[in-house]
């Protein structure tokens, strides 16, 4: 009903007015959008007041980068600078030496001494910028190497539950678009800086050659420069006025043009369904993009018509000075290179200081990133080398998501005794993985204790803890590496010898699925690369299972290890399972309660609390909720399949 609605809706608008109504929700505030939104905030005074912290903080993190880069950028920046002063003298020299009065020979020789300064300047002039250049090329990697290491040792460092809270998951994608920005940043202080280097040093010279040139320089290079603010300022005010609409047309170019929507789209017809969300979002989109854009317009060319009256302005005033004797022509002749010095100038710095101010919000995103992850960060205690596992107790131990008002894991008591094949079961939401994860030491407990060998988790070493546990995650991530490597992964501080990983496959039931891959196990499981290939469902379960099997550790957590196999591969995989019993301890989470029964304990959980525990006949003696899940499970396979449940009567 709802979609018959929407298509009569669509096809009522295309014939009326564009409408901004879309079938598509709110898109939530993008972190690209940080520093836009807030330099489109800011007035030019909150910029002006903000940029030197910014430098400041653009020079703190390219001088921790590489120190004798930063230098040289910094000294060949004022450098530069002070050579344009010299030259701008040297040049008022030469034409006073040239509107001299006498032969053209004998000016020409009595302004060589000006020109050779002159030609020495602009030479070390223009070898500070091959210098600046030189060492920016060698200080942007460096200083991207710096921000993104930095960022990724946190990453990688914090607790998993740190990726629970929907701040912290803002933050850190935020963060990461900070890592570019500092290295845009840098460079972007960098020219700010030699922008206003160069405009001080011609207000020198002026004042140098004559003081009445000051103003004449403020008047002919002030209002342009006020105007590519106020231009800047409107081509930010266009932009963050369609980004909805912009986040949109991203989002519908998926929906429209990627394989994985591409099925669907054909299957259920959606094409014109799409392109009318298309065209509704796009005509929107265009008449608010050229009608700020007329505004921009509008603004640069009155900004261009006043800065060229008041260019005009200030050669008429020099020719007035001229005439009355006040300035002598070369001093006029000076201002006039000046000013259009002044105005290049003025240009990099106008321009620069939108990007510094932008950009800088995005580091800050980065910088405030890094201080609050800190509070997700393990704490570092000295903890002892954990023994070999004799038992684990789980004591009372919940365990609480952010997002949710009732406990995940709910005061669950249980023991775990070494060498035990033991199964979480229960529906889905019943809390089997999350009380896994805390027992891999994942996760911590909101309240309780787990312990191993009589002893917290946290008293052990929790790096060594995690090398005697291995897991074998329900919800698997495709590592874009080679297949051997995607199992090697499983015991990474270990040589990764070709025996043990054929060895771990052919216990999960992946050896001879990998053999028949192109390359074998050299083969890339990642269609991103050349010649790389993807795999099903299954086969990236055999990869995952042979993973986990690697290590051969004390405890093995198997979390849904079988549910995309087909029935010979996942017998397989239990016997394998069953092989490390009175060996090793496993601790096996599943929907198929067939493959259970062997187990030596049972626990079922409901609504994150333990309902029920025991061995397979004695939890189906008793005729709970495990007898039931699983007379449930075998009737499917049944002859004669248990008919179904009554319906209660209904009166009229």
């Amino acid at each position: 009903m709802a979609a018959t609605s929407t298509r009569r809706r669509a096809r009522s608008d295309r014939a009326g007015p564009v409408t901004t109504e879309s079938v598509l929700p709110e898109l939530r505030t993008m972190w690209w959008e940080t520093g836009i939104r807030a330099r489109t905030e800011a007035g030019l005074f909150a910029v002006f007041a903000e940029l030197p912290k910014l430098i400041w903080a653009a020079m703190r993190i390219s001088w921790q980068a590489d120190r004798l880069r930063t230098s040289v950028v910094a000294g060949a920046t004022v450098g530069a600078g002070v050579m344009s002063a010299f030259g701008l003298l040297a040049a008022q020299r030469v034409l006073v030496e040239l509107f001299a009065g006498g032969p053209t020979a004998d000016k020409v020789v009595a302004a060589l001494p000006a020109l050779a300064v002159l030609a020495a300047t602009t030479a070390a002039r223009s070898g500070m910028a091959i210098a600046t250049g030189y060492a920016m090329n060698g200080l942007t990697p460096r200083v991207s190497r710096e921000v993104e290491r930095g960022l990724f040792e946190v990453t990688t460092a914090v607790r998993l539950d740190a990726f629970d809270a929907d701040a912290f998951a803002d933050d850190m994608e935020r963060a990461s678009r900070g890592t570019d920005s500092a290295v845009d940043l840098v460079p972007a202080s960098m020219n700010l800086l030699a922008g206003l280097v160069g405009v001080i040093a011609v207000a020198v010279a002026v004042v140098v050659i004559h003081p009445l040139l000051l103003p004449a320089l403020l008047v002919a290079t002030v209002p342009n420069a006020w105007a590519s603010l106020r231009a800047g300022h409107l081509r930010y005010q266009t932009y963050i006025a369609g980004s909805v609409r912009r986040r949109r047309m991203w989002l519908l170019h998926r929906l429209m043009a990627e394989r994985a929507s591409a099925p669907e789209l054909r299957s259920y017809g959606l094409r014109r369904f799409l392109l009318d969300q298309y065209d509704r979002v796009m005509g929107v989109e265009t008449d608010i993009e050229l009608a700020l854009a007329r505004r921009v317009t509008t603004t640069i060319t009155v900004g261009s018509m006043i800065g060229g009256v008041a260019t005009a302005v200030v050669y008429v005033l020099l020719g007035l000075l001229l005439i009355d004797g006040q300035i002598p022509l070369a001093a006029a002749a000076t201002c006039v290179i000046a000013v259009q010095a002044a105005q290049r100038s003025l240009s990099v710095v106008t321009y620069q200081m939108d990007r510094v101010y932008t950009e800088g919000q995005h580091f800050r995103d980065y910088t405030g990133f890094m201080t609050r992850a800190a509070a997700y960060l393990p704490a570092r205690v000295a903890a002892a080398s954990p023994d070999r596992l004799r038992a684990l107790a789980i004591d009372a131990v919940s365990l609480r998501y952010p997002d949710r008002d009732s406990a995940a894991v709910d005061r669950v008591t249980l023991t775990i005794e070494a060498g035990q094949t033991v199964a979480f079961v229960g529906e889905n939401g019943s809390g089997k993985s999350s009380l896994a994860a805390m027992i891999a030491n994942l996760r911590s407990p909101t309240e309780g204790v787990i312990r191993w060998n009589g002893r917290p988790l946290p008293e052990w070493d929790r790096d060594e803890l995690r090398g005697r546990i291995a897991v074998v995650t329900q919800e698997y991530h495709k590592w874009p590496f080679t297949a051997a490597t995607n199992i090697a992964i499983g015991d990474i501080d270990t040589e990764a010898q070709q025996d043990r990983i054929e060895a771990a496959a052919a216990r999960a039931v992946a050896d001879e699925m990998i053999r028949e891959l192109p390359h074998g196990y050299e083969t890339l499981l990642d269609r991103t690369f050349a010649k790389g290939q993807d795999l099903s469902g299954g086969q990236w379960q055999r990869i995952t299972a042979a993973r986990g099997f690697l290590r051969d550790a004390e405890l093995l957590v198997m979390d849904e290890p079988s549910s995309a196999l087909d029935p010979r591969a996942e017998d397989a995989l239990f016997q394998a399972i069953r092989d490390r019993r009175g060996r090793a301890t496993t601790i096996l989470i599943t929907h198929r309660l067939a493959n259970v029964r062997h187990a030596d304990r049972i626990f079922v959980l409901h609504h994150g609390r333990l309902v029920e525990e025991g061995t397979h006949d004695e939890l189906v003696a008793v005729g709970g909720r495990y007898a039931d899940l699983f007379t449930l499970q075998a009737a499917g396979y049944a002859d004669n399949p248990r008919p179904p449940a009554p319906r209660p009567a209904t009166s009229c």
